[in-house]
């Protein structure tokens, strides 16, 4: 069976994935792009230059053998989004997914075909329903849990994570959304957790599942 696996999730070192006072304009609210620098140097990143080291090796295998995401509706969009016919997510037209984007909503729209092959449909179900269809996309590959945190906590409490990279990034943000909570204690038990500190600042922590 493919794999359920999150990659380069940062946080705060106060657990926060994402920002108070999300917007179209500032889609991590106020942490801007302060969670995600230290990706912006590497090799994988620039394509053409960058630094080559554990920070880009880990940005590297984001999308190795995925077939296809699950993403929230904070990630796909603003607040307000649903209201907006036009609003096609906020990756401009050629989103870097690559597959079929399932994006986890009430608000329901028909699937929507971009450029390189990402299409988004949209989903009102559970996450293991979710994986489930996920799944069949994905077609013998893996699936990326994108976010935001929301998301991946609710496939942590179902017990549906494989393999989860975060990145713990040296700044405190104080609100916004967090990744941790209560409905997700103890998850420590289920996994082998290595941590991985780095030149830049951020430690990379990964979660594989213990066999």
């Amino acid at each position: 069976m493919s794999l359920a696996r999150v990659h380069n999730f940062a946080i705060s070192l106060d657990g926060f994935g994402t920002g108070f006072g999300q917007s179209k304009e500032l889609h991590f609210g106020h942490a801007g792009d302060r969670l995600h620098q230290w990706m912006f140097g590497t090799q994988s990143w620039q394509r053409t230059s960058g630094s080559r080291g554990v920070d880009n090796v880990f940005v590297r295998d984001t999308d190795v053998k995925i077939g296809a995401e699950i993403m929230g509706a904070g990630k796909w969009g603003h607040p307000g989004w649903e209201d907006d016919p036009d609003w096609k997510g906020a990756w401009g037209p050629n989103p870097p997914f690559h597959t079929p984007v399932f994006v986890l909503t009430r608000h329901q729209r028909e699937p929507i075909e971009m450029e390189g092959g990402t299409t988004f449909h949209f989903l009102d179900t559970t996450p293991a329903e979710a994986l489930e269809t996920a799944r069949k996309a994905a077609d013998g590959k893996d699936v990326r849990i994108g976010g935001g945190a929301t998301v991946i906590r609710a496939f942590l409490a179902a017990g549906l994570i494989d393999h989860m990279h975060l990145v713990v990034v040296p700044i405190l943000l104080g609100r916004g959304v967090r990744l941790w909570g209560e409905d997700i204690e103890g998850i420590e038990k289920d996994y082998v957790i290595e941590s991985t500190p780095s030149p830049s600042g951020v430690t990379h922590v990964t979660f594989t599942r213990k066999a």
